[in-house]
C-alpha cells in the first residue's frame, strides 16, 4: 500500500481495498469476507475456514479482525439440548458504507484541522521573518 496521499491517489484502487485502507484489513481477511459475502446463510469458523482453504485458528484470527471492524456480526445459535456455536454473516453494505463515510468525514475534518494550524504556524514565522528582513 502506498505512503503518501498523492500515491494513494494516483494507484489504481479496487472497492475491496477500501477494507485494508479504512481498517488496514490483511488479504486473508478480505478473503473471509468475501466467503461470507458468497454464502446463502451465515457460516461457521469451520466453514470459512475451508472457503478459504487454511487452518481454522488462522481463519478466526481474520474473523475477529472482521469482527473488531463491524464488517461482520456474530450471532450465537444454540443446541436443543444444551450447548451453542456461532455463525458469522456479513454486516449490511448500507452499515458498513455508512460506517465509511463517517471515517471519511473525521479524518477530513481532522486533516482541516491539521492544516489550519500548519497555516498558522507558519504565517506567523513569515510575518517574522518579513519584518526582520524589512
Amino acid at each position: 500500500m502506498p505512503n503518501s496521499m498523492s500515491e494513494q491517489l494516483q494507484q489504481d484502487m479496487e472497492c475491496e481495498g477500501l477494507f485494508d485502507c479504512f481498517h488496514g484489513l490483511k488479504e486473508l481477511d478480505t478473503e473471509c469476507f468475501q466467503v461470507l459475502v458468497d454464502a446463502e446463510e451465515p457460516l461457521t469458523i469451520d466453514e470459512i475456514a475451508e472457503g478459504v482453504e487454511r487452518e481454522r485458528s488462522t481463519a478466526y484470527r481474520a474473523v475477529q479482525r472482521l469482527l473488531q471492524t463491524g464488517i461482520i456480526q456474530k450471532e450465537q445459535v444454540n443446541y436443543d439440548h444444551g450447548g451453542y456455536y456461532h455463525v458469522y454473516s456479513q454486516t449490511g453494505s448500507v452499515e458498513i458504507t455508512r460506517d465509511m463515510r463517517r471515517m471519511l468525514n473525521e479524518w477530513y475534518a481532522k486533516m482541516g484541522q491539521l492544516i489550519q494550524e500548519f497555516e498558522t504556524k507558519y504565517e506567523q514565522h513569515d510575518a517574522v521573518a518579513q519584518s526582520v528582513e524589512g
